[in-house]
């Protein structure tokens, strides 16, 4: 049997879907699902079924559907209604009938929810806490209890938060789980609170924690370490308002931290992996600034810091980003030094170590290309060019001659609006033959993608597989308006990765055709075509 000493439970699948932007599918829940068992999470809350339709499908699904190794399902739901037994309310029925086997109720903690929210008295309330969780305990299932909104109630009458906590410990409540629901408390309260709780009601606690101070992770921590020992999280942080408390933040800090074992061995390291594929799965841009799972977590820029890095690498980082599933970046910039350069040309591919007139080379022409306005720290395809060149070894399949681009804005046809079309013609020097070739697009970079390809498919057919995915202008500072100093950002791919290269100019066509050309040069590149 699975360790049961602690809980770590996510509700991403019900309390993060209520995040603004998310709007998850049966089929969505249950590949989130997948890969939050594949993380070794202890209990997935797959939502509300009987008051939500999808939800209801979902657990129906989940039943034939899902092969959890790690989770157990849980329903979520509220005690039956005033007034009315538990075993003849509709709403309990449901989650008796989910086919979970747990199930997590939600009741008032705070008397003036009580009061106002639900209309009846603290008494019954208590009594429709005892009354369902005893209900769904006879009927096999385990019963977690969410104190909604309990750190406020706990500050507006303690006596009767307390009281509830000890009413569902009493009917068979496994964790009575204290919510900051309204995400207003600090840790030092957070923590203060717990302990008094346990000390009063010798209930096994757990926590839920809202991050509408930035504290979520922080507060949850606290508890912890006053004694809970069930937690309550969501994937990447996600949740209404401005989110729940991050699961792998939780866990990263459980685990890594306090040497807790949260997980099951072998999962830790799926946790950048599982945070992404959760992140594309709900179709939001991960955080590159995420701890422990985001792109930048592990990303050093200034020189100082690479060159302790060279030496050791855990002196400017608190644990190895392989532990979970991440990885170390260095990134080059106008604060690089050698020790920066030599360490991003070594996770390229080269070794500069032994030559340090070619690191000096390198770094000098890094800051004077930043100088000028170019970024390296996204665009490692420009900088390998660039180093392959300092080497000695240019990566060459064509010569520009030159380019132009027309643009022009066509009378409509009859009954039709007009358009504005680009045209692009490019004359290039292609194994020895000069070559020209015109095309239009929708505008003119899409116009100049076009003749850069027709002028050279007929030598690389491996062109037609690379597509341009992303394309960003920035415009520096300067004092020439319209006619500032332009950078372009580039992405291409070719179905096994993509690559980024950097332009700048004195437009954005000048810009967007050098980053284009570094683009097209990288792709034939990495499809193994022999250079002139």
């Amino acid at each position: 049997m699975p360790d049961d000493s602690f809980h770590v439970f996510d509700t991403t699948l019900r309390d993060g879907a209520q995040r603004e932007g998310i709007n998850l599918t049966v089929a969505d829940k249950l590949a989130i699902a997948k890969l939050l068992d594949e993380f070794g999470v202890r209990f997935i809350e797959g939502g509300w079924p009987g008051a939500n339709p999808k939800d209801t499908e979902f657990f129906q699904r989940a039943s034939q559907e899902l092969r959890l190794e790690h989770a157990q399902l849980s329903a979520f739901g509220a005690t039956r209604r005033a007034g009315v037994r538990a075993a003849d309310d509709p709403q309990v029925a449901a989650l008796r009938e989910s086919g979970a086997p747990v199930v997590t109720l939600v009741a008032k903690s705070d008397g003036r929810h009580v009061e106002r929210a639900l209309r009846t008295t603290g008494e019954e309330n208590l009594a429709m806490i005892a009354d369902t969780v005893a209900h769904l305990r006879e009927h096999g299932q385990r019963v977690f209890l969410d104190c909604e909104h309990f750190f406020d109630g706990y500050r507006y009458d303690p006596d009767y938060a307390v009281r509830v906590v000890g009413t569902a410990a009493e009917a068979g409540a496994d964790v009575v789980v204290l919510c900051d629901t309204n995400g207003g408390m600090l840790p030092a309260d957070i923590s203060r609170i717990v302990a008094e709780v346990a000390e009063a009601t010798g209930a096994r606690l757990g926590i839920h924690a809202q991050d509408d101070t930035g504290c979520a992770v922080a507060n949850t921590l606290a508890a912890v370490d006053a004694g809970a020992t069930h937690v309550q999280c969501t994937a990447n942080g996600y949740g209404e308002r401005v989110g729940n408390a991050n699961l792998f933040s939780v866990v990263g800090a459980l685990a890594l931290k306090q040497g807790r074992d949260v997980l099951p061995e072998g999962c830790l390291t799926q946790m950048t992996r599982v945070s992404q594929a959760i992140a594309e799965i709900v179709n939001i841009a991960p955080s590159t600034h995420q701890p422990y799972v985001g792109v930048s977590a592990f990303a050093h820029k200034a020189g100082l810091h690479a060159s302790a890095i060279k030496v050791d690498p855990d002196l400017y980082q608190h644990i190895d980003p392989v532990l979970v599933g991440n990885d170390m970046r260095m990134l080059v910039s106008d604060m690089a030094g050698r020790a920066s350069i030599e360490l991003k040309a070594k996770e390229l591919g080269f070794d500069l170590s032994g030559d340090r007139d070619l690191l000096g080379r390198v770094v000098e022409r890094v800051k004077d290309l930043e100088l000028s306005g170019y970024s390296f720290e996204a665009a490692d395809a420009s900088l390998e060019l660039l180093l392959r060149e300092e080497l000695g070894r240019p990566a060459r399949y064509f010569d520009a001659e030159s380019w132009r681009v027309i643009a022009e804005r066509r009378a409509p046809a009859e009954g039709a609006a007009g358009a504005a079309v680009s045209e692009a013609t490019v004359k290039l020097q292609v194994k020895g033959e000069r070559v020209i070739a015109t095309a239009e697009g929708n505008g003119p970079v899409n116009a100049l993608d076009r003749a850069l390809r027709s002028a050279m498919e007929g030598v690389y057919t491996a062109l037609a597989g690379l597509e341009l995915t992303d394309y960003k202008v920035r415009i520096l500072e300067g004092n020439s308006g319209t006619g500032a100093v332009t950078r372009i950002l580039v992405t291409f791919g070719d179905g096994r990765g993509e690559w980024t290269t950097v332009g700048v100019g004195e437009n954005v066509i000048d810009a967007s055709w050098i980053a284009l050309k570094d683009a097209m040069t990288y792709g034939l590149l990495r499809q193994g075509y022999p250079q002139e």
